[in-house]
């Protein structure tokens, strides 16, 4: 397998997006429509505001972001907070992603009706009930046990189906269920993990933050022909991917 890097201009700034891919047809699940829709202003307020006048304009992203009830994925307390554009902590010192970050990787994963999709990090969810929003059928891990759980309840009080949650190293990924189209990282990993690459399918796409425990890049990475090429998405910062085939566990770290 060779690799082979795109580098990023940082003068330019990153390409939108919504330029690099097709249209694929909406098709979501017929799931959460409640009356009347909770917190709808927010929900507009974060589409309009955080996400088209960010680039985000795929309309079956900005669908799902829209009817997926992120209220439902954070703790009682910050439910008020819940579309703020900010991450929000969800125990076991780990976070849910501010909603661009979300509809970032969720638009550059370029997800079909019917991709598998394997994510690495559940943490209460969200992203996990985005991808089955969006008909892909999604394998995710989660190291912690309890979060694993009450993620499982959740997804399935809230009628997603075509998904497992799996308690494990998702620094090894699945080899299980492997090739996956899609292979979403949640989690800031000190190189892109070899397991992971191996079971991302040819012409597959994986989306992961690789970097220090400060700073990362989210890369975008393809896969053709067995060869590996990749493009830097934006900055950003995540708790660290623990396991293997990423940083070893210290006290106090979550996942």
């Amino acid at each position: 397998m060779t690799f082979r890097e795109r580098r990023y201009d940082h003068h330019a700034g990153p390409k939108p997006l919504a330029a690099c891919w097709p249209d694929i047809p909406m098709n979501p699940p017929a799931r959460i429509v409640t009356e009347p829709m909770p917190f709808e202003r927010e929900r507009r307020e974060m589409i309009d505001v955080q996400l088209r006048r960010r680039g985000i304009r795929e309309e079956r992203v900005l669908e799902a972001m829209f009817r997926v009830p992120r209220h439902e994925f954070v703790p009682p307390a910050y439910q008020k907070a819940s579309y703020d554009d900010r991450p929000l902590p969800i125990g076991q010192t780990e976070t849910i992603s501010q909603p661009y970050i979300v509809a970032a990787m969720t638009l550059a994963a370029r997800v079909a009706p019917g991709d598998k999709a394997l994510e690495v990090g559940t943490g209460s969810g969200y992203q996990t009930a985005i991808l089955a929003y969006l008909g892909a059928k999604v394998w995710t891990i989660e190291r912690n046990p309890g979060l694993a759980d009450s993620a499982r309840e959740r997804l399935k009080r809230l009628g997603f189906n075509g998904l497992e949650v799996i308690c494990g190293d998702g620094s090894e990924g699945l080899s299980a269920a492997a090739p996956y189209q899609i292979i979403l990282v949640t989690a800031a990993a000190p190189e892109v993990p070899p397991a992971l690459l191996g079971q991302l399918a040819d012409g597959g796409r994986m989306v992961i933050p690789v970097g220090d425990l400060i700073h990362q890049d989210l890369l975008l990475i393809f896969k053709h022909d067995q060869q590996i090429a990749q493009r830097m998405l934006d900055p950003c910062q995540f708790v660290p991917l623990i396991g293997k085939q990423g940083w070893p566990e210290r006290e106090g770290w979550g996942r």
